[in-house]
């Protein structure tokens, strides 16, 4: 559709192979980078490429593939970073021996502006929506523009699968709940782009996904 409100484009980054999102309101050609945590020459040019103005920087959550190098291309570019919520502070705080431990490099920094549940983002004349999904980690936010069915999840869940719940403060039950109690009430035709692999829909999931599908989820609640 060329009439499209919200434009998105996947920007595969870091070794870890990360979806870094490029969104933009059509309207007025404004942008966002959700999740730059890494390769941001290859984020420049795609910002280029697509001829919009990069206005922001959204985060998901504190982990180094997602946001080890955006204080580093903020404060190059002089835009602010929202996100992501502030019970991933210790995340961030930690990125600089994170990218240390993995090679790669990083740098911690301070949000413009923490988000809690039930905020919003705006991206020129967008609005998205910013629903607190804890679990992966604590501080885990996912951005929804409602308009356009399309959500941005980081790691709270994949196509077929869903975020690890082994790393500090993470924790499965709240995912298994930030899931269904928060994201399938948004709907079945909710697209989301996650933060590795391919993108699929709420209702996809909710039949095949071996995690957390209906079936599977009221087969154990039976046992």
């Amino acid at each position: 559709m060329t009439d499209a409100p919200l434009k998105a484009v996947v920007i595969p980054v870091t070794p870890l192979q990360q979806n870094c999102t490029l969104l933009w309101c059509t309207k007025t050609n404004k942008a966002a980078l959700s999740d730059p945590g890494g390769d941001l020459n290859r984020l420049k040019a795609a910002v280029e490429e697509h001829g919009v103005d990069l206005e922001k920087i959204i985060i998901t959550h504190g982990h180094l593939d997602h946001c080890g190098q955006a204080g580093m291309l903020a404060e190059e570019l002089g835009i602010p970073i929202e996100g992501p919520h502030k019970d991933d502070l210790f995340w961030i705080d930690q990125l600089d021996g994170d990218g240390a431990r993995y090679g790669m490099e990083a740098k911690s920094f301070v949000p413009d502006r923490w988000l809690e549940d039930g905020d919003q983002v705006t991206v020129g004349d967008l609005t998205l929506d910013v629903i607190h999904c804890p679990g992966h980690t604590p501080g885990h936010v996912i951005f929804y523009h409602q308009p356009s069915k399309l959500a941005v999840v980081g790691d709270v869940i994949f196509q077929g699968s869903i975020g690890r719940t082994d790393f500090p403060r993470g924790n499965h039950q709240d995912l298994i709940n930030a899931i269904t109690q928060k994201l399938w009430p948004l709907g079945d035709d909710v697209t989301f782009i996650p933060g590795h692999g391919p993108a699929s829909q709420f209702g996809y999931e909710r039949k095949t996904n071996a995690f957390v599908a209906d079936d599977v989820l009221a087969a154990r609640q039976g046992s």
